[in-house]
C-alpha cells in the first residue's frame, strides 16, 4: 500500500505541475457598513504564521501526526485550495484536486471554533466511509476542474465549479450548481462564464448596507471573479439573492460614473471593469472585516512574490496598493513547511515522496470569515494556504490593522 501511495502521489502531482507551477517557484457573517476613515489595512510584520497542517496524515514540519489524519480516516492523501463558507451552523471547505482513493475533489466541514489548535474536519463521505468527490451531471471535474467558491441560501449549498480544462486553457468555464443534501449530490443550474468570472468568490450582503448596489433592499450576492488563470485582474458582479438561480439576473460592475463617481452596472459581462490592475490573479479570497470597517482581498502573485493583501472601503474600491503578508523565504515557509529543491540546497525534508527536486509554492489564500477576531484595533485573520510540495493545505493566521493614509 505504501509503494502504491507513493507512486500515485508522484504521478498525480507531476501531471498537475505542468499547469499549476509552470513558472519558477516563486459568506459574510456580519453586516457590511462603509467607513469614512481614510486608512488602509496593513499586516503586522512577522505576524503571519502557520498554525498546523490541515490535511494529510503527517505534519511534515513537526514529524507528528496531523489532527485530522485525512488519509487514514477518509482516504485523502493530498489536496489543495479550501474556500470556506457557513451553512447549517458549520463552516464548509471546498478542496481542489484530491489525491486519494477516489480522485476528483473533496468537501469537508467543521463546527470547531478554536483555530489556535487547528480545526477538526469531517469530510463528506460515501457508503464506503471514504471521501465522496462532488460531481455535477454534464460537466467534467478532472484536474484543474474544481469547486472554486460556495455560499448558503434557500436552505441549500451553492457551489461555483470550474471546468473545461485543456492544454491551451487551464480553466475554461465556470458553472453554478446546487446541492440539497449536504454536498452529496449536485444539480447544474447554468453556465456562468468563459471570460472574466472563472474563479469566483461569492459573498452574501444586505443591500441596504452598501450604497451603490443595484438594489437598495433585501439581500444580494457579490461575485468577485478572475478570468485567465493567474493572468487576470479582479472583477465584480452582483445578483439579487432571490434571483441567484437565474443567469440573466447578473449585473457587472462597469466602473464609476465620470460625474458622480457612483458605480455603473451592466448586464454585459464584457463591460466589466477591473477593480485594479495587477494581472496575476487566479485563486483569491475577499472578506468584510467589520472590526476594521474594510473589505480585504488575499491573492497569490508572482510579482511581487507571495500572498498579497489589498483593502477598500467599498467592494468596487478604490483598492489600496498591495501589501505582502506572506513571502516564503521571509516568513518561515521555505526550509520549514515548504520544500526547497535539493538542486538548490538541502535545508528541509518536508517534501512528498519522489519530489526531492520540486519546489514548493504558496497559493490559494482563502480567508475563513467565520473565524476573524478583532480586538483593540487588530484583526486576527485565519486563512488556509496550499503549499504544492508537500501537496497539502496549511491553516495560517495573520494580524491586520488600519494604517492612516499619508
Amino acid at each position: 500500500m505504501k509503494k502504491a501511495w507513493i507512486a500515485l502521489l508522484a504521478l498525480t502531482v507531476s501531471l498537475l505541475a505542468c499547469a499549476r507551477f509552470s513558472q519558477t517557484p516563486v459568506p459574510v457573517s456580519t453586516t457590511p457598513t462603509l467607513t469614512a476613515v481614510s486608512a488602509t489595512v496593513r499586516h503586522a510584520a512577522g505576524s503571519t504564521q502557520k498554525i498546523c497542517q490541515l490535511t494529510g496524515d503527517l505534519d511534515r514540519q513537526t514529524g507528528q501526526p496531523t489532527g485530522n489524519l485525512t488519509r487514514d480516516r477518509y482516504g485523502v492523501f493530498g489536496t489543495d485550495l479550501g474556500f470556506s463558507f457557513l451553512h447549517d451552523g458549520r463552516t464548509w471547505f471546498l478542496f481542489g484536486d484530491t489525491i486519494g482513493v477516489h480522485g476528483g475533489d473533496s468537501i469537508a466541514y467543521t463546527q470547531d471554533t478554536n483555530p489556535e489548535d487547528c480545526l477538526d474536519l469531517t469530510f463528506v463521505t460515501g457508503a464506503d466511509g471514504r471521501y465522496s468527490p462532488p460531481s455535477v451531471p454534464g460537466i467534467s471535474l478532472g484536474a484543474f476542474e474544481v469547486p472554486a467558491g460556495g455560499f448558503s441560501a434557500n436552505g441549500a449549498i451553492y457551489v461555483f465549479f470550474t471546468t473545461d480544462h485543456s492544454e491551451t486553457q487551464v480553466m475554461g468555464r465556470s458553472v453554478l450548481a446546487r446541492s440539497d443534501d449536504g454536498a452529496h449530490t449536485f444539480t447544474k443550474l447554468y453556465d456562468v462564464s468563459t471570460d472574466k468570472f472563472i474563479n469566483i468568490v461569492p459573498l452574501i450582503v444586505d443591500d441596504a448596507s452598501i450604497p451603490g448596489l443595484p438594489e437598495s433592499a433585501g439581500q444580494g450576492l457579490l461575485a468577485f471573479g478572475t478570468g485567465v488563470y493567474r493572468r487576470s485582474n479582479p472583477y465584480l458582479a452582483y445578483i439579487p439573492l432571490d434571483s441567484v438561480e437565474k443567469r440573466s439576473a447578473w449585473l457587472f460592475y462597469a466602473g464609476p460614473d465620470t460625474i458622480s463617481g457612483s458605480p455603473i452596472w451592466s448586464a454585459d459581462e464584457t463591460a466589466a471593469a477591473a477593480l485594479f490592475v495587477h494581472p496575476c490573479l487566479g485563486e483569491f479570497s475577499v472578506s468584510w472585516l467589520a472590526g476594521l470597517g474594510k473589505w480585504v482581498m488575499f491573492y497569490n502573485c508572482v510579482l511581487p512574490r507571495g500572498i498579497n493583501l489589498r483593502s477598500a472601503n467599498a467592494p468596487w474600491g478604490p483598492w489600496s496598493e498591495e501589501d505582502i503578508i506572506f513571502q516564503p523565504w521571509d516568513d518561515g515557509g521555505y526550509c520549514h513547511f515548504m520544500h526547497v529543491s535539493y538542486q538548490d540546497r538541502n535545508c528541509d525534508s518536508v517534501q512528498d515522496p519522489g519530489r526531492d527536486n520540486e519546489w514548493a509554492g504558496e497559493y490559494g489564500p482563502y480567508i475563513i470569515p467565520s473565524l476573524v477576531r478583532t480586538q483593540n484595533g487588530v484583526a486576527t485573520v485565519y486563512f488556509v494556504m496550499s503549499t504544492w510540495n508537500p501537496y497539502a493545505v496549511m491553516l495560517m493566521k495573520t494580524e491586520l490593522r488600519l494604517e492612516s493614509a499619508p
